[in-house]
């Protein structure tokens, strides 16, 4: 049995894409991160950055005490192990699929939440930072579509490189993006949305419902106003 940290972003999609897709028993424990929840100390035990989300696997291979992963990609490398599912073994596949993992984590994820920062609700808009995030987040779904010219999935086979991509195309018009600008992401992405474990694992959206949206200033400062001194 998988615990499983989440509330329905980007980042939590992740997470029951593979669930889903693996047939792995799990329990979501909800995280209402516009409440704050993820600064409760139960959460910080496993998850220390404040974030979701964080699975703990109550069953591990070692047969030892239970695992606690944070960092989407970091759990669905465990994930991938742990299952032989959607990770290759064989170094050159594996590090095919690891090489775009790193690349959601490190640049269509962080650029893309900015995108949606400073365009959905940074509380005055500063044109630069709006044109700076858009036009990088324009520029990786370029690199995405190029890559996705001459192979199905993005590293060749299904895996957790599309996982980790997928749920930040999911909202591309908030991006500022139109996927008829890019061909071969927009086939790749009906490809996935059509996936019967795509559709459950974004059956738990549901989960948020009636959760007011991120615009009041309390709000904001749970989300966006935190600093070194929350961490202390």
């Amino acid at each position: 049995m998988i615990d499983l940290y989440y509330w329905p972003t980007p980042n939590g999609h992740k997470i029951t894409m593979f669930l889903e897709e693996a047939a792995v028993e799990y329990k979501i424990v909800p995280v209402n991160i516009g409440k704050g929840e993820q600064f409760q100390p139960d959460f910080l035990k496993n998850g220390p950055n404040n974030r979701m989300p964080v699975i703990v696997d109550n069953k591990p291979a070692d047969g030892g005490a239970p695992i606690p992963v944070f960092e989407s990609g970091a759990i669905l490398e465990y994930l991938g192990d742990k299952t032989g599912q959607f990770l290759p073994k064989e170094t050159r596949a594996r590090f095919e699929v690891l090489q775009w993992c790193y690349w959601q984590m490190g640049g269509l994820g962080p650029m893309a939440g900015q995108n949606h920062h400073f365009n959905q609700y940074a509380p005055e808009k500063l044109p630069y930072a709006m044109k700076r995030y858009t036009d990088e987040t324009a520029r990786l779904y370029a690199v995405l579509n190029k890559r996705l010219a001459d192979r199905e999935f993005i590293a060749g086979a299904y895996s957790i490189a599309d996982m980790l991509s997928y749920p930040w195309i999911v909202p591309h018009t908030r991006q500022q993006q139109n996927l008829d600008d890019f061909p071969h992401v927009k086939r790749w992405f009906d490809a996935i949305r059509a996936r019967p474990a795509t559709v459950r694992a974004y059956e738990h959206s549901s989960i948020s419902k009636g959760a007011p949206p991120i615009t009041s200033e309390e709000q904001r400062k749970i989300m966006f106003g935190q600093n070194a001194a929350t961490v202390r």
